[in-house]
């Protein structure tokens, strides 16, 4: 019988041969990507416009969902492969559309790359009332699996790739007050949920979906340099958390220990392409590997096993059916 990664069964490193500092170009080398289809959300900016170059590099057709149109055809101008449409993660109506206007086209979906996300957010609820961060960098992904499930079964072998963070670390799934209405806002707690929410859900896609060879993975990219993640941070708050100095500049000894966009995007590519995953699914990656357990009290490397429990997973499921109004049938 085949193992699934209930409880973190499966957190034991593959021997990938790559590390915390191996680039896109290192994780691709070798592989052909020719005739496949990829979607990656917030593929136009940082480590999402990485992956996307990458990929149609590789040969993929990328199709990138913006926001932001005009902004998304001058970050992705002149590189081949690429279709841009438009979809708003918190406009729950703007994904069913993008969805719906994909699976017309009767194409085969390949790789499912949930990039984009938020944090460092003040209080926002969305159309339907559910906080930002949670509606964003979680919501969104169940919902656009959901819908384009069809097209992942017809590929005959998928991943989907939803890009998590360390930031789970910072709290389990608040399964009593999952959207603030009952205790206090706290921006760093609603993205670790949200996080730890990520990483649950593609424990349970992974344990539904592959039976019809539609594989999910998790990932920490690593702290990085230059992506657009902290836009909305006050200068403030990186200098309470020790990241800038008193005049509001990135300390250099900080800037060091920093990944590069091209090293922040290898587990997302390594993720979506290598052939050590081929039977393998429902892992955490962080560092262009399979990550091991954290079982220590602080924050540092690994998955924390609460974000991997089956009993939780299951829950979250169908609490997302009920948040979203959504249906996730596999058959």
């Amino acid at each position: 019988m085949e193992q699934n990664n209930n409880q973190g069964a499966l957190q034991k490193p593959v021997g990938s041969g790559f590390n915390a500092k191996s680039t896109t170009n290192e994780v691709i080398k070798g592989i052909d990507l020719t005739g496949k289809i990829a979607i990656v959300t917030g593929g136009n900016t940082g480590i999402g416009l990485e992956t996307t170059q990458t990929l149609a590099v590789a040969g993929a057709t990328v199709i990138v969902p913006a926001r932001n149109i005009d902004k998304a055809k001058r970050n992705l101008e002149g590189i081949a492969n690429v279709e841009i449409e438009y979809m708003d993660l918190m406009d729950p109506d703007s994904i069913d559309a993008f969805a719906q206007k994909f699976l017309m086209s009767d194409r085969p979906l390949h790789l499912l790359i949930n990039n984009a996300g938020i944090m460092w957010v003040p209080l926002r609820r969305g159309k339907r009332g559910i906080e930002s961060q949670l509606a964003t960098n979680y919501l969104s992904q169940f919902q656009l699996a959901a819908q384009l499930w069809p097209a992942l079964k017809k590929a005959g072998g998928a991943r989907v790739i939803n890009v998590s963070s360390q930031g789970h670390q910072f709290t389990p799934f608040n399964f009593d007050d999952p959207n603030f209405l009952h205790h206090e806002y706290e921006t760093l707690q609603a993205y670790g949920q949200s996080k730890t929410a990520v990483n649950l859900f593609s424990l349970e896609l992974d344990n539904r979906g592959k039976t019809h060879q539609v594989r999910t993975y998790s990932l920490h990219p690593g702290s990085i340099h230059g992506t657009e993640l902290g836009r909305e941070a006050s200068a403030k708050l990186f200098q309470k958390m020790g990241f800038c100095d008193e005049n509001g500049n990135i300390k250099p000894e900080v800037v060091a220990s920093l990944k590069t966009i091209p090293q922040g995007a290898a587990t997302t590519v390594w993720a979506a392409t290598s052939p050590m995953l081929q039977n393998l699914g429902g892992v955490y990656c962080e560092d262009v590997e399979v990550a091991e357990i954290n079982h220590e009290q602080t924050f540092s490397a690994g998955v924390k096993s609460y974000s991997l429990d089956e009993t939780h997973a299951k829950r979250l499921w169908k609490l997302s059916e009920e948040m979203t109004d959504i249906s996730f049938n596999i058959d």
